[in-house]
């Protein structure tokens, strides 16, 4: 019996123990932080896959943005033997590695989604030995989609001044991101990036980043915003300074269903395609098979999971009208 929980994604290690048998298979999710839409879509995948079978139990962990966190949950996790096996999506990719080393060690299967787990992101072999699979595509190819696409907008307009934000630059992905914009943007010598802003995956703070590039560039022609909270952040700046979105460049990074909503009204140019719920699916079933004895890859390309394009437009999203995205928020 599963007791129920209104909020999922914010369920603590209180109802599934309760319910789990000797023999269950039971899986945490280590989210990067359970309030974020995209982690929360990752969950709703893993809770969905895991229906399917009788014997698995899954229970979310909230990392709060916080590498430190995530480590200490692993170590506890590990500690407390009541986990078969782990799906991370890391907030520190190189930081989480040892506890995982250990975790595997200890008997834990692990799969990470999202990023590779170790000092390579573009790497998508095991960096941890005995990790059983990733879920995730190079960041590096999705940057140099959003930033190309950003430079044949900006083909014809010299200069072309371009905002950017990321989430943050502490981050090995973030700064794999941008470097990867600067190295597009550096091809094209028209176009010229006033400032990159933080965003921190959060509206509220992409807002905050944006008014305050706004304050010494208040003339630009595109922004690029690593992830779709980044560009709805940077909307209501935009539109608070006096500037409509539809006269500008606009693109995000994820697929949010807000931001497809958004490009069908006119109001973003595109976003670059991820694909949260069927990765968290995917995990989930590589995980129990792994478990149950069967051999699973030990890489899952995101871009495998759905036929959609890399980079979302308007005239894609007019041509397949009932595309929904997976992830809100």
């Amino acid at each position: 019996m599963k007791l129920p929980c209104k909020a999922a994604f914010l369920c603590t290690a209180i109802a599934a123990p309760l319910a789990a048998q000797a023999d269950d298979i039971n899986i945490a999710f280590l989210a990067a932080s359970s309030q974020n839409g995209f982690n929360q879509a990752i969950y709703a995948g893993i809770e969905e896959a895991a229906a399917n079978y009788d014997d698995v139990n899954v229970e979310i962990f909230d990392g709060a943005f916080s590498a430190t966190t995530q480590f200490s949950q692993v170590e506890d996790l590990v500690a407390g033997g009541r986990f078969d096996g782990m799906i991370v999506t890391p907030n520190d990719t190189v930081g989480i590695a040892t506890a995982l080393e250990d975790a595997v060690a200890q008997g834990v299967s692990v799969a990470a989604t999202l990023f590779p787990i170790g000092p390579e992101l573009s790497n998508m072999d095991p960096q941890v030995k005995g990790l059983t699979t990733t879920v995730a595509a190079d960041p590096s190819i999705g940057a140099r989609a959003q930033a190309e696409a950003v430079a044949d907008y900006c083909a014809d307009i010299d200069p072309c001044k371009v905002a950017v934000i990321v989430g943050q630059l502490i981050y090995p992905f973030d700064n794999l991101r941008n470097d990867t914009y600067k190295e597009v943007f550096a091809e094209h010598p028209n176009i010229t990036v006033v400032a990159t802003g933080e965003g921190n995956y959060s509206p509220a703070t992409s807002m905050v980043a944006m008014q305050d590039i706004l304050q010494a560039n208040p003339e630009i022609d595109a922004v690029l915003g690593s992830a779709d909270q980044h560009l709805m952040g940077a909307e209501i700046a935009l539109t608070d300074a006096g500037i409509d979105t539809s006269s500008i460049y606009t693109i995000g990074g994820g697929l949010n269903q807000i931001s497809v909503d958004g490009i069908r009204d006119g109001i973003y140019d595109a976003t670059l395609a991820q694909f949260p719920h069927s990765m968290g699916a995917a995990a989930l079933d590589a995980l129990v098979a792994s478990l149950k004895g069967e051999e699973v890859p030990t890489w899952i390309n995101e871009y495998s999971l759905r036929d959609v394009p890399t980079i979302v437009d308007k005239e894609w999203l007019d041509a397949n009208p009932d595309f929904q995205g997976e992830w809100q928020g």
